[in-house]
């Protein structure tokens, strides 16, 4: 249901019946019985804000009964029901108001406390907005750009950057996407977000230094969609382009690359995708990898090109490019489009269902989670308004503008900001392609329109389609455009027309609401809300006066302005909320002065354009006096005209993509930082840093130890020279003790003041190409309840891959623990840690390789420090380590019962801040540390894990999932062929590693002691697994048959 006008106008009916009410009876008559007696109680105060299907079912049956008597006893029962809800809507009303003054308190705690720790050096400016365009990194400003303030310095900045070939990916996963024909209005998922992408991509492909852009979304191959859709490439054709004819190549251009993930032969909403984004990003990421190597064979003098920055777009799409940023080492920006917390305050507004029903319908926590996620990790965040930024997105804990301005302010000077980090917003309009409009000739009543391309005659189709409405179509027509949705108050807009005479006489009204083939087959709110459109018109009579078209193409949009236009009239978007308005904008390219409403984007079209009126979305009489003194008034009609077509360009998707373009220049430069090139010798980077003088030294020893090992086995058999490299030769351990010394003293140089010095710190990333030779790779990375548990999964695991097949199956250890704890466990259970090929440590913190040489620690592991280079992006170090110590002190006074949470620095490392937690039962849960840590602009991942017996706060995009990506970008590990065993549950990072194109076997009965950590969750543990993925399995028992059984099934082992 879509609104409550067909409550009101049955209740109103009856008051028109039975009339005579008086306000002293009104109370009495509550309990008045024989009789129905509704009174304006319930149509003024009650029925406010309130739809509900079952009612409207409710009063069909009531209105086929005969007897009056049961007739009204319905009606009356009806009426209560609408009571109980008014009663049900203002407890939901007094829950929100509590949830939000928790909020306001936790904000303001948490910005005194960032605050606080900066305190020592905050200056006046820090207390305003600061002039300058600075990125919020926390480290130097040196090498920035300059704020780009005019027309002229971007042409000048695009000349000067028009050699660079730049790769740009931009990400939109839901709805339909294709380059033409775009089937806008056919769905809620297919709108005004699918038309955005497309033309971005296609204009960043005419930019100067632009070399290819990628737009990534759904393959989707189902028979209720067209296949194109189905389609893996779409190359999308350019509008004129300023590329010069040296800069075109064989694979350069815009287009769309669909990636399959999902069901399969099904089309999905959009808040189904969550349980399925992992395998979107593994694909997405093997798409990458393969087009950066293609790129740097074409452009790159044979170096990988990598993309300069990831974009997604809404919250789905902001996930996965955080991942893929994370997976890469590339800038992330982050376009929200709509906005979930935004959307959970107007449903939360209207009192209808509680949080719960809310989230369970529209998966909405799972979706603030993400766009949280997209803050953490993102350089940049896109706006089309001001207004999102200062009223959408500072609902958000990882957003505040007051504590922006203070790090801005902080990196201008060069002080520290202590390890807090914001993105950079920026409001950047939407542009439009206006090389085909050729905007109708106001002054020339009823002149056809000098355009070849369009030529404007009465015998376009969609003209007679909207025409042969109309008794007297010479009228100039108000024209809406907008799918039949409640948010879009098309309701308001018809009765403002039908209630008032002059507009009637003057005008016609042309509602264009997506196309329809019956209307029983529309969905349930917008069938809902096209009746009660239709039924408006009936009331006040419209016929002859009101257009509303089953059928309209995406390329019959211009016409339709141009009809709009050539009759005079005018373009309304009477939506409650409007993020942007791109319709506005072009109406306003066609020659049509516009009404808009004054929430939102239209502010700032209007602004720009000053080419028509707002209003109230609300006041229904000033919607119908903006309409009526535009349409009478032909002296303001001409002058709004001439306005918005002499400032349209700046709309243009060229203003656009020059700022656009000029921000993205401003992120820091990142990209992987390894050498691919090892087994051709080292090669000298770019960079003359100790570390990149490392790994040229650390390459010279790949090849030296490959060459020992060839020695050794007399044969090229990689297989036995790695199954035998525990007996490696000495010469071999004196190389790599010799790499090992020189690593030592580079890293000495590399290490920043304060930090602690410990064992595993001093080891490097020795190149283990053994992950390349294995045929499968098995992750254990169960989260059972004891030690002595996972020893034996371990064993059990080694056991069945040696036993079926010896020699083609490598090991992974994934887990919590620190280094020196896996080793202790491995010598304990007599295993040898040359068996295994790599240990991701620390919930995905630290990643280590075997090696038969034992550092100063003791330990026969070398630490992979260009995994460091990837994940320290926005690390907070000690800013984050003291804001964690004063968490734990508060938690332990305030349960008065002696230190439930230490700091844990025999467990904690460069990249993981430990906890030790004596009762899990008496901290917050984990959502409420998040939560903290964000509103205080610190960006980490922090992990309940040992069943709350530990806490591991991380960086922002380290994971144990993420760091299994990276093997794969770095080592070219197929993520098909890595199988990852897990428990029935595990730490709360545990939803990670279930998803994606990795095989899973979940082990039953194991780590179910873990689910207390997932109590408490944001949003339910069902929402995001992939219960329907042919890639995981579930184990009938934790033995080593149900394991066989298990592998057998997915293809591993041969039954």
């Amino acid at each position: 249901m879509a609104g409550n006008d067909w409550i009101n106008s049955y209740l109103e009916a009856i008051l028109d019946v039975d009339p005579g009410i008086n306000d002293a009876k009104s109370s009495l008559l509550l309990r008045e019985r024989g009789r129905f007696s509704p009174t304006r109680y319930f149509v003024e105060e009650v029925i406010t804000g309130f739809d509900e299907t079952d009612l409207h079912r409710s009063w069909l049956r009531a209105a086929a009964m005969r007897s009056t008597q049961e007739r009204n006893t319905r009606l009356e029962n009806m009426c209560w029901r609408i009571w109980n809800l008014a009663r049900k809507k203002k407890q939901l009303e007094g829950e929100e108001a509590q949830w939000k003054a928790k909020r306001h308190l936790e904000r303001e705690s948490g910005r005194k406390e960032a605050t606080a720790d900066m305190s020592e050096d905050l200056s006046e400016g820090e207390k305003g907005d600061v002039p300058g365009d600075l990125s919020a990194h926390g480290g130097s400003v040196r090498g920035r750009m300059h704020r780009i303030s005019s027309v002229d310095v971007m042409e000048n900045w695009a000349n000067q950057h028009r050699e660079k070939k730049l790769y740009i990916v931009l990400i939109s996963l839901h709805g339909l996407i294709r380059g033409e024909n775009m089937e806008l209005g056919r769905d809620s998922d297919t709108g005004g977000q699918v038309k955005y992408v497309v033309e971005l991509a296609r204009a960043l492909g005419t930019m100067p230094g632009v070399y290819r852009v990628d737009l990534l979304t759904r393959q989707v191959s189902a028979p209720d969609v067209d296949w194109s859709y189905g389609e893996p490439t779409e190359m999308l054709n350019l509008i004129s382009s300023e590329n010069s004819t040296g800069e075109l190549g064989e694979s350069s251009g815009s287009y769309i690359i669909r990636i399959p993930f999902g069901p399969k032969d099904k089309y999905i909403r959009k808040e189904l995708f969550w349980p399925y984004i992992p395998e979107f990003v593994d694909g997405a990421l093997g798409h990458i990898m393969q087009m950066s190597k293609v790129l740097g064979e074409q452009i790159g003098g044979g170096n990988p090109v990598w993309p300069v920055a990831i974009h997604g777009h809404y919250a789905d799409a902001g996930d996965s490019a955080a991942l893929l940023s994370g997976a890469l080492n590339v800038p992330l920006v982050f376009t929200g489009h709509s906005l979930g917390r935004d959307k959970l305050e107007q449903l939360m507004k209207q009192g209808r269902q509680s949080r719960e029903e809310i989230n369970s319908t529209y998966k909405i926590m799972r979706r603030i989670e993400a766009e949280e996620l997209a803050l953490d990790a993102s350089e940049i965040i896109i706006t089309s308004t001001k207004q999102e930024i200062e009223e959408q997105w500072r609902l958000y804990d990882g957003f505040d503008p007051v504590l922006e301005r203070k790090l801005r302010a902080r990196i201008k000077r060069g002080v520290s900001c202590h390890g807090r980090f914001m993105p950079r917003t920026v409001a950047i309009p939407p542009g439009m392609e206006f090389h085909n409009i050729t905007p109708h000739d106001g002054d020339s009543d009823g002149e056809e329109e000098k355009n070849k391309d369009h030529p404007a005659s009465p015998d376009q189709p969609i003209w007679s389609e909207i025409m042969r409405f109309f008794s007297n179509p010479r009228k100039p027509m108000i024209l809406a455009l907008a799918r039949p949705d409640p948010k879009k108050n098309i309701t308001t807009l018809v009765k403002a027309f039908g209630e008032c005479r002059q507009l009637r006489e003057l005008a016609n009204l042309t509602l264009i609401m997506g196309n329809r083939d019956d209307i029983d087959q529309m969905s349930g709110a917008n069938a809902s809300y096209l009746l009660s459109i239709i039924k408006l018109v009936d009331k006040y009579d419209l016929y002859g006066q009101v257009a509303y078209p089953k059928h309209h193409k995406q390329s019959d949009v211009p016409d339709i302005y141009r009809l709009a236009a050539k009759t005079k009239g005018v373009f309304i978007n009477p939506a409650f909320i409007e993020p942007f308005g791109l319709t506005l904008i072009e109406a306003a390219a066609y020659g049509l002065p516009i009404v808009a409403t004054k929430n939102g984007g239209p502010v700032d079209i209007h602004r720009v354009l000053d080419n028509g009126l707002l209003v109230d979305p609300h006041d229904q009489q000033s919607i119908a006096d903006a309409l009526l003194k535009l349409v009478s008034d032909k002296q303001l009609w001409a002058r709004c005209r001439q306005n918005g077509l002499r400032n349209i360009h700046l709309f243009s998707w060229p203003e656009h993509c020059k700022t656009y373009l000029a921000r993205i220049a401003c992120c820091k430069p990142r990209q992987p930082q390894w050498q691919k090139n090892e087994e051709e010798g080292f090669q000298n980077s770019e960079s003359d840093s100790p570390g990149d003088s490392l790994r040229d030294i650390q390459d010279l020893s790949l090849n030296l130890k490959l060459s020992l090992d060839g020695e050794k086995n007399g044969s090229g058999n990689l297989d036995n020279s790695l199954d035998n490299e525990d007996n490696a030769v000495d010469g071999k351990n004196k190389l790599e003790n010799a790499v090992l010394t020189l690593s030592k003293g580079a890293m000495g140089g590399l290490r920043k003041d304060g930090d602690k010095v410990r064992g595993d710190d001093y080891t490097t990333s020795s190149k283990f190409p053994s992950l390349r030779r294995r045929k499968y790779i098995f992750v254990i990375a169960v989260d059972c309840d004891t030690t002595s548990d996972f020893l034996e999964i371990l064993k059990m695991v080694v056991d069945v891959a040696n036993v079926n097949s010896a020699g083609l199956v490598g090991f992974i250890l994934s887990t919590a623990m620190t280094i020196s704890e896996i080793n202790s466990l491995l010598n304990s259970g007599g295993l040898n840690p040359l068996d295994f090929d790599a240990f991701i440590c620390n919930s995905g913190s630290n990643l280590y390789y075997p090696s038969s040489s034992s550092v100063d620690s003791g330990l026969p592991f070398v630490l992979d420090l260009d995994y460091h280079s990837q994940i320290e992006y926005r690390w907070g170090g000690e800013g984050l380590r003291k804001t964690l110590v004063r968490w734990a002190i508060s938690v332990n006074d305030k349960n008065g019962q002696g230190k439930i949470v230490e700091e844990d620095e025999p467990g904690s490392s460069s990249y993981c801040f430990a906890l030790k937690v004596k009762d899990s039962s008496l901290i917050p849960p984990v959502k409420e540390l998040r939560k903290l840590m964000r509103i205080q602009a610190l960006r980490c991942h922090v992990i309940y894990c040992q069943q709350g017996a530990k806490i591991n706060v991380i960086p922002v995009l380290a994971s144990r999932s993420q760091a299994l990506r990276y093997l794969h970008v770095r080592w070219g590990t197929e993520l098909s062929n890595i199988v990852v065993f897990t428990g029935e549950c595990g730490d709360t990072d545990y939803e990670g590693l279930l998803g994606g194109l990795h095989k899973t076997v979940v082990l039953k009965g194991v780590g179910r002691s873990s689910l207390k950590l997932h109590a408490n969750r944001s949003y339910p543990l069902e929402d995001v697994m992939p219960f329907d993925n042919p890639n995981l399995v579930q184990a009938g028992g934790c033995n080593a048959k149900e394991i066989k059984e298990s592998l057998e099934k997915l293809g591993i082992l041969k039954g």
